[in-house]
């Protein structure tokens, strides 16, 4: 039987398509129970990989905020920083300002392509490795594990009365929780100011308000997601799981049970007798190791489910029982559901094919929106000139007989740039311009500064015989470079 894409919208997906589930078990997966999920800690490939990412994902956050990155004289020297006070977006030696959030725009395409094709690949893989809750739930579960044990001692303290041992215990567990959620909520902050500077001055109370409601923010929804609500965040919370039958492919490599390999489920004793007897046996022997170890609560066995975010844990697991009982690895495993229908008819695995059309198609799209990106950046200019006509009044008599025209300029300059500069309008009379508070001329070009900053505002008129009605082309020169950008406006008369 194929499996609809619709199909993998439900809990148990595969509920009528093969033996694994043919019949109810007594123990049932805390998911299903209502239990609290209390996962078993494993050994193996896939728990060393999700340690390897802990490590590297958590580095990455904690550190690049103090990477530094040389911009000149006046300019901020930290690689990444979101300069929310001054309107500027650094990363490395790119610049961009706040008109620029279009390239925001596509690089939220693109990384939802990427999410895409991810799980082609691999179904929820990012869930499973990457995404920030599940990095920091293994964190807060590693510290749960180290104060009260694994799950068989946890477990059988649930029913048990409190003690005074173990309240200390749990105390202590929520007191690191709250460390960590506050070393996360603290890390976010600093990419939004000098990271040195402003982690001086939250411990000596001297950051700003804004900057210590954020950290209290994060620090509670943190400790709140990574500490209680583990499962229920990537099942029921997040919408990545909801879309999984649009994006469902049934040759990706995905965290699944070889049914066909494992039923009937019996202990190793009976597996045999009923081997040399002439009976089926399968080679699962129901220890419910992989359920056991599920961070969401879930049994594999009853086939795809929505909660699943693909870590692995449960193939280790699974892999250690087989190990034991000297049985070939691989009863539970990334694997395609195509290959899981193909075991099921009695006919050979065949290797999964990466470059299939719809992986194609999602790599160009993927390209494309990064290769667009990367060549606007690399050719845009380092000025931007705005030119707004005053509305009222849209132009002015004056007593010579001339007319006078009003206009708000303004300018932008990447970091570096520098901030001497020419201002020219030309049109098609001879005109004359006036900068409110600094220079006039009667050529049409007036120098202007940018002082310290790397933008400003002018307002300038515009004053000329009525035959200057028409367009004006305004142009803004940089002195030293000669780099000019033009913007064409209106001259109107009364």
């Amino acid at each position: 039987m194929t499996l609809h894409p619709n199909d993998f919208l439900k809990s148990e997906a595969v509920a009528a398509t093969g033996p694994a589930v043919a019949r109810r078990r007594k123990m049932r997966p805390a998911a299903q129970t209502g239990e609290p999920v209390v996962p078993q800690s494993v050994r193996g490939r896939f728990r060393r990989l999700k340690w390897a990412m802990v490590a590297l994902c958590l580095g990455v956050y904690y550190v690049v905020p103090f990477l530094r990155w040389s911009r000149g004289a006046g300019q901020p020297d930290q690689a990444i920083l979101f300069d929310l006070a001054g309107l500027r977006f650094y990363i490395f030696g790119l610049e961009f300002q706040p008109q620029e959030l279009y390239y925001l725009t596509a690089l939220m395409i693109a990384a939802t392509i990427a999410l895409v094709l991810t799980n082609t690949l691999s179904g929820r893989i990012w869930c499973g490795y990457f995404c920030p809750q599940t990095v920091w739930s293994d964190l807060f579960q590693l510290v749960e594990r180290r104060l009260e044990g694994d799950r068989n001692e946890r477990m059988r303290q649930l029913h048990m009365p409190m003690t005074l041992a173990r309240r200390a215990r749990k105390l202590l567990k929520h007191v690191i929780w709250l460390a960590i959620a506050f070393g996360t909520g603290g890390a976010f902050v600093l990419y939004f100011a000098d990271a040195p500077t402003l982690l001086g001055d939250v411990f000596t109370g001297q950051a700003s308000v804004a900057a210590y409601g954020a950290i209290l923010t994060l620090t509670t929804t943190t400790w709140l997601l990574a500490g209680f609500a583990r499962e229920k965040m990537c099942t029921y919370m997040c919408p990545w799981p909801r879309l999984q039958g649009a994006v469902w492919d049934p040759e990706a490599l995905v965290v699944t049970y070889r049914d066909y390999r494992g039923e009937e489920r019996m202990s190793a004793k009976k597996a045999a007798a009923a081997r040399a007897a002439g009976r089926p046996a399968g080679d699962c022997v129901d220890c419910m190791a992989c359920v056991h170890v599920c961070p969401m609560g879930i049994d594999i066995r009853n086939g795809p489910s929505i909660a699943c975010i693909n870590c692995g844990l449960c193939v280790d697991a699974c892999d250690t029982t087989m190990g034991k009982l000297g049985r070939e690895r691989g009863l539970i495993d990334y694997e395609s559901w195509t290959n899981i229908e193909r075991g099921r008819a009695g006919q050979s695995r065949k290797p999964v094919r990466l470059l299939r059309p719809k992986v194609v198609a999602l790599s160009v799209a993927l390209l494309a929106i990064v290769a667009g990106v990367a060549l606007s950046v690399s050719a845009r200019g380092t000025l931007h000139l705005g030119v707004s006509h005053d509305r009222n009044p849209i132009a002015v008599m004056l007593s010579d007989g001339s007319v006078r025209n009003a206009y708000e300029v303004r300018v932008e300059t990447l970091a570096g740039a520098g901030g001497d500069l020419t201002l020219e309008v030309a049109g098609n009379a001879p005109l004359h311009v006036a900068v409110i508070g600094g220079e006039t001329s009667d050529s049409g070009r007036v120098p202007i500064s940018l002082g310290s900053g790397l933008s400003r505002q002018f307002r300038v008129t515009v004053a000329g015989e009525t035959a200057l009605e028409g367009d004006l082309v305004f142009t803004l020169t940089q002195t030293a470079s000669g780099e000019s950008v033009s913007v064409t406006n209106f001259f109107k008369l009364p």
